[in-house]
């Protein structure tokens, strides 16, 4: 069997963690080249790979000589979210199939640089947006698409995560997002929510997001925190630092069709995690924090007193008709695969593009039009509020692009 010759670029948290969790669990695939700008994590990545797949990869702090080299096809970008979509950019430029981790743009211009360097040289490109793959995101799209809600009318979306320590300890751990927090104010990490509402509302492929708006809240999270646990005795450039990126960003995008789009950035307070994903339909409605449907005919049973309580989990009766197979046959082995196994089905269908030379599921101009909402929020949020024009990085192709989804979706009849 043909493995497909792969290199990866960042072996960080991400790099490393998915490496471990899923890349050396794949059977189709060799690991022939690792780098980062640090050599322990170089060093620590090879002996994973030695120990699990069997060869020594090529290793290196410069990711160019990695692109250089003729035993590797494709590229997985973890990198810091300043570097993927430069590192993205050069490999397509070296022909190397890439997977570039998610993140939001830095500037506008960077991501119709990326566009239009895949559109010169065609080589294959895939944002590696995981939650487009998660069973709930699934589940409703495929509801969605068979009707059952109705016209969509208006979803949300949150990254909603306890980071406090993740990002205070990031001198330490040599993490990007303090640097980005310290210095930003915007949204952030906009595809975790984003991505798969915008799938569902089949943006880039005859709808389109045409303005946003964002707000911010005040930054005292992580200050608060840090000084709560005197965190500066350990790492001294703590103290006293000034956070500009508020604790709480808010953007609304309207669509073309008329769709109107919410999503939050609230990752410095303390909080449960939730993506809060939410599609709301003149028939129904879908709602992931307590994974419960809401459908016309319903209103007598959701106006009891325990109707939160009554409605937790009721989406599983929609299980069997509408969740993808991948998920519905779902293994607990396949489960350990990163994210609950979202990671392990989002790399197979990468590396199957790839081999088999299909078109991506998430595609370049899908991560432009994602990723650009960091940059446009920012821009948003330093006016005031204002809105601001999305782009449209298909340049008029969205209304002749056809839907397509990251994996078939229709209702299943099974016995």
């Amino acid at each position: 069997m043909k493995k497909l010759k792969v290199g990866i670029i960042g072996l960080g948290g991400r790099g490393y963690g998915t490496m471990r969790d899923c890349l050396v669990l794949f059977d189709n695939i060799e690991i022939t080249a690792v780098c980062d700008v640090y050599q322990d994590r170089v060093d620590r990545a090879v002996e994973l790979v030695k120990e699990k797949m069997g060869n020594t990869p090529f290793a290196t702090t410069d990711y160019h000589e990695l692109l250089a080299r003729q035993d590797v096809e494709a590229v997985y970008v973890p990198s810091s979210w300043e570097s993927h979509i430069k590192i993205s950019i050069d490999a397509m430029l070296a022909g190397k199939a890439v997977g570039c981790e998610v993140g939001g743009s830095y500037t506008v211009q960077e991501c119709y640089d990326l566009v239009h360097t895949y559109e010169k040289t065609g080589t294959p490109f895939m944002l590696m947006e995981n939650c487009c793959y998660n069973d709930k995101e699934l589940l409703a799209t495929a509801m969605a698409r068979d009707g059952k809600f109705g016209n969509i009318v208006h979803c949300e979306g949150a990254y909603s995560h306890d980071l406090r320590s993740e990002i205070s300890k990031g001198n330490i751990n040599r993490h990007y997002r303090l640097r980005n927090y310290i210095t930003r104010n915007c949204e952030n990490y906009p595809t975790h929510e984003l991505g798969p509402i915008a799938k569902l509302l089949n943006i880039n492929r005859g709808n389109r997001m045409v303005s946003l708006v964002s707000v911010s809240s005040k930054a005292l999270g992580l200050k608060e925190y840090i000084e709560e646990n005197k965190l500066y005795e350990s790492d001294p450039k703590l103290k006293d630092v000034v956070f500009n990126q508020g604790d709480v960003v808010t953007t609304i995008i309207k669509c073309n069709n008329g769709e109107t789009v919410t999503i939050k950035l609230d990752t410095t307070l303390p909080r449960s995690y939730t993506r809060n994903f939410t599609v709301r339909g003149t028939k129904g409605s879908y709602f992931m924090d307590h994974n419960s449907v809401y459908l016309d005919g319903m209103k007598e049973y959701f106006e009891t007193v325990d109707y939160i309580k009554d409605s937790i989990d009721n989406a599983r009766d929609y299980y069997k008709d509408y969740l993808p197979d991948v998920w519905y046959n779902m293994t607990e082995e396949d489960k350990q695969r990163g994210h609950g196994g979202m990671d392990g089905i989002m790399f197979e269908a990468f590396f199957s593009a790839v081999m088999k030379g299909e078109p991506m599921p998430i595609d370049v101009y899908d991560a432009a039009a994602w990723m650009s909402i960091t940059a446009l929020s920012e821009e948003s949020i330093a006016k005031g509020g204002a809105p601001v024009a999305i782009p449209d990085f298909t340049n008029g192709q969205w209304i002749l692009r056809e839907s397509a989804d990251v994996m078939p979706l229709k209702k299943f009849e099974r016995e």
